[in-house]
């Protein structure tokens, strides 16, 4: 990413998508130039945490709704340390923020990380063409960035890094161990491997009286057993999960020590390759905080928050044998009937594609961390 720090205004901007395609606009945020990988979202609310989510790492996030930035950005509502973002595409920017706790304009945040945007797109007519086409690269460019002529654009998104085959949570990864303390009196202890974990998952198990010890990506067993945890937990992380061979190598450990496992996202894609089971790319991905999901074991369905391109490829009937046990699909998304969750039978581990801890909501899928206290519960008996 190359970019000033003041905000576009009225300057010119270009998005060129590596098929060719190209949409014009206004710089939003910084001006420069970015690539990425070009995703849509279809939350109409909760961009500060979309935008600080670290599974967003080297990706343009087109937003399906067509006003974004009405209440600003405030101090609270981050997932982590800085937007991951790589750029930003939006139709209508609120031009006033309106909110009590709103501390700055969404445009002047996007400028002062750095974040290349781009504003006045047809949203819709460019997320139908990720639709039809699929997620691929795509470069933002205003001001200086123009200056070069069309064809050099594009031949500058087309040498960008594709999304397949890209180790990227340990970019995002906290390089040093923290603890999340317990709220209130403590009734477990959790290790957290850090793919790139949001905020708010420590704080959702704190609350239930959980002590998280938050762990680098890099870690090994030994650390993980350190603190002598009830449980562990694989959180989100961005990049393919065809990479993650440390995370599989680590989670086959615990699996073999039968300590209770809660994964999510990443971690989910992870658990599926620690049970033998292979993953994918998808067409466009699933991102939004409206998915559909439904629990196979009580037949229930939730609205959900999710952000992954990628998929484990696992039967959507029956058992499958694994190293570990009998493993089975627990969740199943409604839409595309994508796995959505894993559990193993005879042992204390299940994961989740999406996101329980949903900061922005919904929070249908709350109930997922009081499942790990049971597991743990259930394991200290």
């Amino acid at each position: 990413m190359n970019a000033t720090t003041r905000p576009g205004g009225r300057t010119p901007a270009e998005l060129v998508l590596e098929d060719g395609r190209v949409f014009t606009g206004l710089a939003y945020g910084a001006v420069g130039e970015t690539h990425g990988e070009a995703v849509f979202s279809t939350g109409m609310t909760g961009y500060q945490e979309t935008l600080t989510d670290p599974s967003y790492h080297r990706q343009i996030v087109v937003m399906t709704a067509p006003h974004v930035g009405n209440t600003g950005v405030n101090d609270e509502d981050p997932e982590s340390r800085r937007i991951w973002v790589a750029g930003y595409v939006v139709r209508d920017p609120a031009r006033t923020p309106s909110n009590w706790r709103s501390r700055r304009g969404l445009d002047e945040e996007l400028a002062a990380q750095g974040v290349v945007g781009i504003q006045g797109v047809d949203t819709r007519a460019l997320t139908r063409h990720l639709r039809e086409r699929g997620a691929m690269r795509c470069g933002i460019f205003s001001g200086d960035a123009l200056a070069e002529g069309p064809g050099a654009r594009l031949e500058r998104v087309r040498s960008a890094p594709a999304m397949v085959g890209a180790p990227l949570f340990d970019e995002v990864a906290t390089e040093e161990p923290y603890v999340v303390e317990a709220v209130g009196p403590r009734r477990f202890t959790v290790a957290a491997v850090d793919l790139g974990i949001k905020g708010m998952t420590p704080r959702r198990m704190a609350e239930r009286g959980i002590e998280v010890h938050v762990l680098p990506a890099t870690t090994d067993l030994e650390t993980v057993y350190a603190s002598g945890p009830d449980g562990v937990f694989f959180s989100n992380g961005p990049g393919d999960p065809g990479t993650a061979d440390h995370p599989v190598e680590l989670m086959r450990g615990v699996l073999e020590r039968g300590t209770p496992l809660f994964g999510i996202c990443l971690g989910n894609q992870v658990f599926g390759r620690a049970l033998g089971f292979p993953t994918f790319k998808l067409k466009y991905g699933h991102r939004g905080i409206n998915q559909p999901v439904k629990d196979l074991s009580t037949g229930r369905v939730e609205v959900t928050a999710h952000n992954h391109g990628f998929a484990v490829d696992a039967p959507l009937e029956g058992t499958s044998k694994t190293p570990f046990g009998a493993a089975e699909v627990s969740h199943v998304c409604l839409n595309d009937d994508v796995v959505e969750g894993l559990r193993l039978v005879d042992r204390p581990a299940f994961s989740v594609q999406y996101h329980p801890e949903a900061a922005a909501g919904p929070h249908d899928a709350a109930y997922l961390f009081d499942r790990f206290v049971s597991l743990m519960e259930g394991q200290r008996a």
